[in-house]
Order: C-alpha cells, then sequence, then structure tokens
C-alpha cells in the first residue's frame, strides 16, 4: 500500500459513482479532481464516443495508458477513472503507484437503474442487455478487487461514501 497517499484513485464499473463521489472526496481532502476519461477526451481533442468509432477500443485503451502514466507524475488529486482502466495489469501497476486506490461497487440492479437512459458510454451502444452488463461486470473482478479499499456505493449517501474514504486516507497516509 503506497504511505505517501499522495493521490486516490478511485476505480469501479460504470455507474458506481466514480465522478460523483470523486468530486466531493477531492473537496474534502483539499485536493484537486482529475476525471480520467476528461483527461484523454483533452488529450485527443475528441470524445470518448468518436475515439472508439474512429480508432476503437483499444486505441482507447492506449490513450488511456498515457494518460495515466501523466498522473503517476502529479499529486494531491482525486482520479476517477473510466470503468475498464484497470483491465491491464499496466495500469493497476500504474494506479497504485500514483496513490491509495478505491474501489466502488455496486450490484447490476443498481447500476441497471443508476445508467437508465444514459446514451454517452460507448459500451452501453452494444453491451446495453442486462446479461451483457453481467458478464463485462464480472470478467472485471478481479482486477476491480485489486484495491486498497472496496466500499459498495448502493444504499449509501454520497456522503457516507465520502466520509468512509476519506478516514481510510487519513488512516494511511
Amino acid at each position: 500500500m503506497p504511505s505517501d497517499g499522495r493521490n486516490v484513485v478511485l476505480t469501479g464499473f460504470m455507474g458506481t459513482g466514480k465522478s460523483t463521489v470523486g468530486k466531493l472526496l477531492a473537496k474534502r481532502l483539499g485536493y484537486c479532481f482529475s476525471d480520467l476519461d476528461a483527461l484523454i477526451v483533452g488529450r485527443a481533442g475528441i470524445s470518448i464516443n468518436e475515439i472508439f468509432e474512429r480508432y476503437g477500443e483499444q486505441r482507447f485503451r492506449e490513450l488511456e495508458t498515457e494518460a495515466i502514466r501523466f498522473l503517476c507524475g502529479v499529486s494531491g488529486r482525486v482520479v476517477a477513472t473510466g470503468g475498464g482502466a484497470v483491465i491491464a495489469p499496466r495500469n493497476r501497476e500504474l494506479l497504485r503507484k500514483a496513490g491509495l486506490v478505491v474501489n466502488l461497487t455496486a450490484s447490476l440492479e443498481v447500476i441497471l437503474c443508476r445508467l437508465k437512459g444514459d446514451r454517452e458510454r460507448p459500451l452501453l451502444k452494444s453491451n446495453n442487455t442486462p446479461e451483457a452488463l453481467a458478464a463485462l461486470m464480472a470478467g472485471r473482478e478481479d482486477a476491480y478487487a485489486d484495491a486498497d479499499l472496496r466500499i459498495d456505493t448502493a444504499g449509501k449517501s454520497v456522503e457516507d461514501v465520502v466520509t468512509e474514504i476519506a478516514t481510510f486516507v487519513r488512516e494511511h497516509q
């Protein structure tokens, strides 16, 4: 576990609350908030959907790794990763070097409710059945489990999740 606590990295499946929790957590800790997908969009100059459409998921994952490498050189941030950022072992290794890794979880049912009507996520365009999402979640479970802390966000307020993470961060800095 990192002893310097330079950053807090939030991982988890889409719809688990990474961005929402991350923004409030950053305020609470006095850190800056960084959204990995927003960093990728800023560097690429086109949207995530456009990257997927023009260049495919593989190119998006390469850009994701480049953005993660960049984040390893900064500190004092809460970083919300994309849902698939932890798939590649090299990304998990880089994220661990960047700071404490906190995985947010929720059941498939909760995620389906949270994502209802969402048309912005590239993987929902082709894999939007409950069975497809369940398979995607299951396939990523081992990567998500590679975290310093895991929190089920279902049935908890954003403030409660933030308090739990902030307490953990203070104990491990």
